[in-house]
This record gives structure tokens, sequence and C-alpha cells, in this order.
């Protein structure tokens, strides 16, 4: 098909939209709604997706988790859940991991809530994690106050606590609190360090939490030691694989398991949250999906209207072009592409709008969302598809006219 006539179709499609603004609009309206969720969605997920990766580079990418079950996999059943034969981790073990040749260091970890209070102050479920020496080493943020914990802290149990800048403006307001002492559960803990947590998708849900010795958390607080993991940090000298594999035999050692024998513990890698976590974006997509499907569907409907109503309008011209030697492909291909132009206007309108959602969100909130280039081409591929499908049967039916009978259309 020639480039002039390619540009007689668009032209020829922008008179229609112009001749008639709001059925047209109407028309092209399912489009910009479903290409701007898609968008939208896309933008979404690649912001959420990039704080994962930040949250997973910040942990190091080699280094893993050592825990009771797998909390990727695990299943529940009437029987109760799959790990709960399996014996926890105990502390004699994480101490067994730091001390291995391909290990460089082990971060044990135990959660829990409680309450906080300083004088009337008071907030009643605050998160507690339970962490070891280093722990702010592999974790998105900042001690804008104070200091990390010391090793002697955690080996004694010592009643110490590091607060997030949301905690400590909570109860202490303008104030220091570094030095002062805070209720938790009613027992009193020392505050020695203020923590901003870099701001992401995760720290808008959670700003409230407070760090404290894992050996603290277990003695004074009742943590449970049931869920106590492990995070291993692999040597600069090893490989991922040459620390899993000296973890995996310490433990079966320790544990006395046979070489038929199961594991009774888990070993995740990092890559196991990230798939995790694209299973679901990916479930959550194609929900989206399948509901924008259901918008182009109705602009579809539209399109086919308008291209109809556009062919019946135009009956004598396009008598009068077959009758001086247009063929029915070139037929064809004009009324093709006058309905590819009407749903790529939809798409850019529609992009506009969901990039400028994206905008907003990035500006608004935590999320770095940002529209992926593959949206970008998804976006316009749909338009076109759309347009080609919805659009072949009034093209068909223009291309089949006898242009005797078209000729003497009143």
């Amino acid at each position: 098909m020639r480039i002039e006539s390619l540009r007689e179709g668009a032209a020829l499609a922008l008179d229609q939209l112009r001749a008639n603004k709001f059925r047209s609009g109407l028309t092209i309206l399912g489009i910009v709604v479903g290409v701007a969720t898609v968008m939208a969605m896309s933008a979404m997920i690649q912001g959420i997706r990039s704080s994962v990766m930040e949250e997973m580079e910040a942990a190091g990418p080699k280094n893993f988790y050592v825990a009771r079950f797998n909390m990727n996999t695990v299943r529940f059943d009437s029987d109760g859940p799959p790990w709960g034969n399996n014996p926890k981790i105990e502390m004699r073990e994480a101490s067994l991991i730091g001390s291995l040749p391909a290990v460089k260091t082990k971060v044990v970890d135990v959660n829990t809530s409680a309450e906080m209070a300083v004088g009337r102050q008071r907030m009643p479920s605050v998160s507690i994690r339970g962490q070891d020496a280093g722990w702010a080493n592999y974790t998105t943020g900042t001690m804008v106050m104070g200091h990390d914990m010391m090793l002697t802290d955690v080996i004694s149990g010592n009643r110490v606590v590091i607060i997030t800048e949301s905690v400590a403006e909570n109860l202490f307001g303008t104030l220091n609190p570094v030095g002062r002492s805070v209720r938790i559960n009613g027992l009193p803990f020392n505050i020695i360090g203020v923590f901003r947590p870099k701001e992401n998708i995760f720290s808008a849900f959670n700003k409230n939490f407070a760090i404290v010795p894992y050996t603290a958390a277990i003695k004074h607080l009742d943590a449970w030691d049931g869920m106590l993991g492990v995070f291993v940090v692999t040597a600069e000298n090893a490989t991922q694989d040459e620390a899993m594999d000296q973890v995996v035999t310490a433990l079966r050692t320790s544990r006395g398991l046979r070489p038929m024998d199961d594991n009774n513990f888990a070993v995740v890698r990092q890559e196991e949250f990230m798939d995790t976590f694209n299973r679901f974006t990916g479930v959550f997509f194609m929900v989206m999906l399948s509901l924008s499907s259901v918008a182009l569907m109705v602009g579809g409907v539209g399109v086919v209207a308008i291209m109809m109503i556009a062919v019946t309008e135009r009956t004598r011209e396009i008598g009068i072009r077959k009758a001086i030697g247009a063929t029915k492909r070139e037929i064809l291909w004009q009324f093709l592409f006058e309905s590819v132009t009407v749903t790529f206007i939809g798409a850019a309108i529609g992009m506009i709008l969901g990039g400028s959602g994206a905008f907003l969100v990035s500006a608004l909130t935590p999320v770095p969302a940002a529209v992926p280039f593959s949206a970008v081409v998804a976006a316009l591929s749909m338009a076109v598809l759309s347009g080609v499908v919805f659009g072949l049967w009034p093209a068909w039916r223009a291309a089949r006219m006898d242009p005797v009978v078209a000729l003497r259309y009143e």
C-alpha cells in the first residue's frame, strides 16, 4: 500500500472523528480505559518490583535464609502445617552456621509484637524485630541517631532497643530519645538508636517497629523461638552454593539425619522470594488485563459501529472510487487503516492518562512507579490489533460493494 494511501486513510479517519465528536468519543472511550489500565498497572508492578529488587540488593545477592520451613512453598491441610514436625532452629545451630568457613557472618531473626509506652503515651501494637548485631548492614535505611546494638548486648540479652523515627515522634515528639527509657510490655528498655527506613512500598505499610537483641526478645518479650530464622552472609571468597552446601551438611550432621532422610529445615535463596513475588504480581496483572479487555471489547464494538456508519455514509464515494479503478484490496486497506487510526488515537490518550497516573503515584507515594517500555509496546500493539480485528468486517463490507449499486445509493 502506498504512503499516499496511508496518509489519505489517516486523514479520512480524523475527518470522521471531527465530524462526529460525541459518537467518536464514546467509541474510543473503551480503548482509552483499557490501555490506561494496562499502563497504570504495569507502572505499579514495575515500581513494586524495583522496591523488592532494592531490598534484595541491600541484603546481598549471595546471601540466603535458613528457617524451620520454606514460607514460599508451604501449604496447609486438615492435618496442620506440613512443617509441624520440623524441629525449631536452635541458637546453638545458629552459632554453628556462623562458624562455617564459607559463611562470613550470620544474623539471627525472630519477631513478635508488644506495647510500647513512655509516660501516658502508648503504642499498643508495635512490631518488635529480634535481631543479631550487624543487622543494619543488610537493611535499607540509616541510623540517624545513636548507634547499633553491640555483640555484648546480644550475648547478654541486654534490654536495649533501636526505634524508628515514626515511633520516636509518637512517643517523644521533638525530644531526642537516645539515652531515654521506654517500656516494652511493661519492662524498661534503654533506647540506643533511632533508625530511618528507606522509603519504599514496604516502609509505607510498617513504619512503626523496634529492633532489640534477639536474645532479649526471647528472654524478656516472649518472642516464640519456634519461628527463629538465620540470615546467612556468604564469605567473599565463597560462592552461594558452597555456603549452602556447608550449612546443609552441618545441620544434617547436627540433627543426626541419615542419607535417605529429607531435610527437616529449609535453606531459602533470595531468588525464591522474587519468584513468589513474580507469581503473585503475575496473577494480579492477569486479572487487571482481563478487566481491561472488557473495556477494549466495549471500545471494539464502538469501532465496528462507527466504521459501519462510515461505510454507509460513504457508499457513493466507494462506488466512485471503484468506478475509476480502485481495487477491493485498496478499499479494504483504506477502511482498515481508518479503524486502526481510531484505536491508535484511543491508545495514545490512554497512554497519556496511564503515564500521568504513574507519575502521580510516584510523586505522592513511596512506590517508584515507572511505565516500562514493554507496556508501551503492548499498548500500541493492542491498539493496532483492536483496529484490525474490529475494523475487518466493515472494511470487508466496503470492499465487496458493487460499484453500480453503490453509485445509485441515495
